[in-house]
């Protein structure tokens, strides 16, 4: 999945040879999945993840490839170097941000899913994990626990000695151990679980969502104040359920509607307002319950589930 065929964003200015004699153009192509993935994993932004990618490209174009022993691995540096550059700037706007901040949902290929590690890094779940880490170690975290880059590599990206990346790499990875999702779900049990919600929320049974959600779910709802949306979490089953109330449809009800699809890697909901993206609805299963809740709101986060994204690693 590191492949790519089509024009990548920020070579669109870039007219690359006939027959594909460009190396620049041709390296950049072939990694892209994994470099949008790797600003992606440490951002949380699809739209911050591009703009990396242009300000990577840009790098890139200006290198003379006869200095270039591996272009992964130069291409992954860069890349990371600009993602921590703007991941600063990124916590800054966090600060001031008008209710609970969540990631930008990605619409993902089913074979996403296919790869667990991969599906595992891009879940809503882990992805506000890796937001508690520091900027360093947080890429050292993703370029080491997710992509497998060796310390020596991600020495050079990070500007650290690779007995540092070493360290810090420890220290994230049991932060990330203390708060990870404690059991993989398989994308079946997952899916069967938003089959059962759905239809509680389509026939307005809130009976039974309330034996479907733990007793201490939590339920994050991203507006970014621009659409109505809680602004602190909403913790217990009968507080999340008479939200969820709000949106049960009802019999009858045709102009909304839920959708399965498949986001960052997991099956999860889309709420429909007519031809309309409403809410992006994410979950976290433990023992066969629901206990986290994902929705976002935020319709500047919403332009990613028209259509899909490659990931890849």
């Amino acid at each position: 999945m590191d492949e790519r065929t089509e024009p990548a964003a920020g070579v669109s200015g870039h007219s690359p040879h006939v027959g594909g004699t460009d190396p620049a153009t041709e390296a950049f192509v072939a990694h892209r999945n994994l470099l949008f993935t790797v600003a992606y994993e440490m951002l949380g932004s699809a739209a911050d993840a591009e703009d990396v990618l242009q300000e990577t490209w840009l790098r890139w174009a200006g290198v003379d490839q006869d200095t270039v022993r591996d272009p992964r691995a130069f291409l992954v540096r860069i890349t990371t170097r600009q993602a921590l550059t703007r991941l600063r700037v990124l916590r800054r706007r966090k600060e001031s941000y008008v209710g609970p901040w969540l990631p930008e949902p990605l619409l993902t290929a089913p074979d996403v899913a296919d790869d667990i590690e991969l599906a595992d890094s891009v879940s809503m779940a882990m992805l506000l994990v890796l937001e508690t880490l520091a900027p360093t170690e947080r890429a050292v975290f993703v370029l080491r626990d997710v992509f497998d880059l060796g310390y020596d590599e991600i020495a050079q990206a990070v500007d650290k000695t690779p007995a540092a990346v070493r360290q810090i790499a420890h220290r994230a990875r049991a932060h990330v151990a203390a708060r990870r999702p404690r059991a993989v779900v398989s994308p079946t049990e997952t899916r069967d679980v938003l089959t059962a919600f759905r239809q509680a929320l389509e026939t307005g049974d809130l009976r039974r969502l309330l034996d479907m959600i733990a007793p201490d779910v939590v339920l994050l709802t991203d507006g970014g104040g621009i659409v109505p949306a809680a602004l602190e979490p909403v913790v217990g089953a009968d507080a999340v359920a008479e939200v969820l109330g709000r949106i049960a449809l009802g019999p009858g009800d045709s102009r909304r509607a839920l959708r399965p699809t498949q986001v960052n890697g997991h099956p999860a909901l889309l709420l429909c307002l007519g031809d309309e993206i409403d809410s992006v609805l994410a979950v976290r299963i433990e023992d066969g319950r629901i206990i986290s809740l994902y929705a976002v709101r935020n319709p500047e986060k919403l332009s990613r589930v028209n259509r899909e994204t490659a990931v890849g690693r």
